[in-house]
């Protein structure tokens, strides 16, 4: 059987919301699957902006500005799914997302090479304190000097978070003549020669260049902090690709000027500008040996062309056959189309019995069940019916009437 595009409404009536400059990529695949009502941004939106124009919208594209709250969610009537196109999806309230029935899929592993390169590109930079020799040029002081500056080769790199970016991250330092460590909350397979530590001490201690690749986290918060600087190796370099609030600035700005540290690279800060030319304020601007970039860590053109395919795949995916794998709210689930059929989506609240009510409800109606899928997390419940197409609109209304629903479609 072929893959279907239909849906139970005229895709021209599907409105396609996309902020933050979404890649073209992700706009030239909506097309092509046959949507036409397509708003791009280029910028974020905050709160009562989005709540003024997410009602009628089924799907949002967002990157890491804006912010999707409960009171967002509240308001999104007809919202199917979000699209993060970037690693992350902790801008999304993914509690409030799971309990409006609303699937958030992201592209987790689409820019880490983008990041991995980069990280190695700002080790050289830094190592060779290459920021204040191009500083002196501008201001027209000439630097030539070999005071300070090393090869990365032989040096240790420690990665903190040895996930997707932290292990690409290893197999390009090993690669250029690097001893590379490891630290990670969760037991992970070392690649090439790379060693895992047994703490974040042990591995800042031991290390030349840090670099960070940790989620945003309760306990990641402020993990960098005067405390632990005070293990670094004197003279080390510390880089930050991961996000903001990990690091404590103040201190490591004190670091900085105290010599403990010789370098930093930072992308990512606790409060970041909502849109281009807005101004920006850091503790770290005017340190020596600092590298400030604007969080564009895995902005390069290969990368977004590769997210936006990704993400904008998966949101097809879930409005078209239901498959809601890769999603963040809706429990996972991917099957075939059958043959004959109607397909019709129900979601739940995760309480004993729906499922008997459904099939219960459906029987006393003589409807016949062709297929059906349930998966479940701690909040809500995810059917997938496939029932006879005679009798699909049918059975949409009795779904709709069963208790605990918190949303039904008709698929096909």
């Amino acid at each position: 059987m072929s893959d279907r595009k239909d849906t139970s409404y005229p895709k021209e009536k599907i409105r396609i919301l996309l902020l933050e400059n979404i890649s073209d990529a992700a706009v030239r695949q909506l097309k092509d699957a046959g949507y036409a009502d397509i708003r791009r941004v280029s910028g974020a939106l905050g709160e009562e902006e989005l709540i003024g124009e997410i009602g009628d919208v089924h799907l949002l594209g967002i990157r890491s500005k804006t912010q999707v709250t409960a009171h967002v969610l509240a308001h999104a009537r007809k919202l199917q799914a979000i699209g993060c196109f970037c690693i992350g999806v902790n801008q999304v309230d993914l509690r409030a997302a799971t309990q409006h029935g609303v699937a958030v899929f992201n592209a987790p592993y689409s820019n880490t090479r983008s990041v991995a390169e980069l990280v190695i590109g700002l080790s050289i930079m830094l190592i060779r304190r290459i920021p204040d020799k191009n500083r002196a040029a501008h201001d027209g002081i000439w630097m030539k000097e070999a005071k300070g500056s090393y090869e990365l080769r032989g040096k240790t790199i420690g990665i903190v978070g040895y996930g997707n970016i932290g292990s690409q991250v290893s197999v390009l330092a090993e690669a250029i003549g690097m001893k590379v460590r490891f630290y990670d909350v969760v037991t992970r397979l070392p690649l090439g020669n790379a060693e895992s530590t047994r703490s974040l001490k042990e591995l800042v201690s031991s290390s030349d260049i840090i670099t960070l690749h940790v989620p945003e986290t309760s306990q990641t918060k402020n993990l960098i902090n005067k405390s632990i600087i005070k293990h670094f190796k004197k003279g080390s370099i510390l880089l930050n690709y991961a996000r903001g609030e990990v690091v404590d600035l103040e201190a490591l700005r004190k670091a900085l000027d105290d010599g403990a540290l010789s370098g930093a690279a930072i992308d990512v800060f606790p409060w970041e500008p909502e849109k281009n030319g807005d101004r920006f304020e850091t503790p770290l601007q005017h340190a020596p040996n600092v590298i400030l970039t604007p969080h564009i860590g895995g902005s390069t053109e290969e990368a977004q062309q590769n997210i936006g395919q990704d993400v904008s795949q998966k949101l097809l995916q879930y409005l078209e056959k239901g498959m809601s794998t890769g999603s963040h709210s809706v429990p996972s689930l991917s099957l075939p189309p059958h043959e004959g059929a109607h397909r019709i989506l129900h979601i739940h609240r995760n309480v004993p019995g729906v499922l008997s009510e459904i099939n219960l409800s459906l029987s006393r109606n003589k409807i016949n069940i062709l297929g059906q899928y349930l998966k479940t997390n701690d909040e809500i419940g995810y059917v997938v019916l496939d029932v006879d197409k005679k009798l699909s609109t049918a059975a949409l209304k009795l779904l709709k009437e069963v208790p605990e629903t918190i949303k039904v479609r008709l698929l096909y």
